[in-house]
């Protein structure tokens, strides 16, 4: 990658600075800047690029459709500020599973231009609860921790989401953390004490908390209540479809490290009609994407419109900041993601004063902006 420096009122680890930043060979090299309130300089917002945990598709691509269609979609995102993601499966047979994981292996190892980084794989089941599959294709099945395994060593999988009250996922939950891998409780039915009993043995998050779990009553505070009183971090979908914002303001006051998803599907960024997600026909209207009997399937969010959203209910334009990059980073343990500092990966998004996304950043290749939505 070529040298180049850009200029703005930069968000770094120690607070706002104003002045540039020099990137070659896709890393941060030098920072030139000093301390500064925003308010009163009127340049361009510098952030760290936006890292998406949960994401389906996008530019009518699905990430179960193989390689080409996870290079579709990567490549939208990133005009919507997204530099690094975790392509996320749907619950399928054991036979397509082990395809689509073996090409996001090869997709993971390089990154197409214009594209961003595939950090790995999200497997959204299919360890789920049946009777909370939301959108999910009814191919569920019990975890058992020889098949889990073998789809590790077909592709990175970094997040693994499943029903902790399932018999016998306990014990997957501890042999999966104890190799590293993040275990997220979702698209479950469990109680409050089996998501305590979860936590306790290994589980480290939440998926697109609210949705597809067991919610908050006073004498019964279920899937929720256990996020809500016990959760370091979980995964949140602010398009203000899926959670109201009231919930999501509850969210941010009790879980320190909420972070913020997509949930993504192959119709974001294109027009209202009909699309796939998995095996899955689902329609894109008016923003929300369906089922054929009105359940949310997915969203069509951008991370760009999660941020205007987040800063549209009073959030400081820092703490988004945190919770569209540097939150998730560090929940997969990535030091040199999700932060502007000397020697991070640079991966930069530059907004505007009234936050629209002017360009993007990949590991220091520049990325145009796609059109702003409402």
């Amino acid at each position: 990658m070529s040298t180049c420096t850009i200029r703005g009122n930069i968000l770094t680890p120690q607070g706002w600075q104003h002045g540039s930043l020099e990137l070659e060979h896709g890393r941060i090299v030098r920072i030139d800047a000093v301390a500064v309130d925003p308010q009163t300089n009127q340049d361009a917002y510098i952030l760290p690029g936006f890292i998406d945990l949960h994401v389906h598709g996008g530019g009518g691509a699905d990430v179960m459709e193989g390689e080409a269609a996870t290079q579709t979609m990567a490549r939208l995102h990133a005009r919507f500020g997204t530099t690094s993601m975790l392509a996320t499966t749907m619950t399928a047979p054991r036979a397509e599973l082990e395809a689509v994981l073996t090409g996001l292996g090869r997709v993971a190892r390089d990154r197409g231009p214009g594209c961003a980084r595939i950090l790995g794989v999200h497997l959204e089941g299919p360890y789920l609860n049946r009777g909370k599959l939301g959108a999910q294709p009814d191919a569920v099945q019990t975890a058992a921790l020889e098949e889990v395994l073998y789809y590790l060593d077909l592709a990175p999988v970094r997040v693994v989401t499943l029903a902790p009250e399932i018999a016998g996922h306990a014990e997957i939950i501890t042999a999966l953390a104890a190799r590293g891998i993040r275990v997220q409780v979702g698209h479950t039915l469990g109680t409050y004490e089996d998501g305590v009993a979860a936590l306790r043995h290994g589980a480290s998050g939440f998926t697109h908390l609210y949705n597809a779990m067991s919610g908050l009553h006073h004498r019964a505070p279920g899937m929720v209540g256990a996020a809500l009183a016990h959760a370091e971090f979980a995964e949140l979908i602010p398009d203000l479809l899926h959670v109201h914002p009231g919930a999501i303001l509850t969210a941010l006051r009790a879980i320190p490290r909420l972070y913020c998803v997509t949930d993504a599907t192959s119709a974001t960024g294109m027009p209202d009609g009909d699309y796939r997600l998995g095996s899955q026909h689902v329609n894109k209207c008016l923003g929300a994407v369906r089922l054929a009997d009105g359940t949310l399937a997915g969203s069509t969010l951008t991370m760009d419109v999660a941020l205007r959203n987040l800063v549209g209910m009073g959030l400081p334009l820092a703490d988004v900041s945190d919770r569209l990059s540097r939150h998730a980073a560090d929940y997969l343990g990535l030091s040199e993601r999700g932060r502007i500092a000397v020697g991070a990966y640079a991966d930069l998004v530059v907004l505007d004063r009234e936050v629209r996304l002017q360009r993007t950043y990949v590991e220091g290749e520049e990325v145009a902006a796609g059109p702003v939505a409402p």
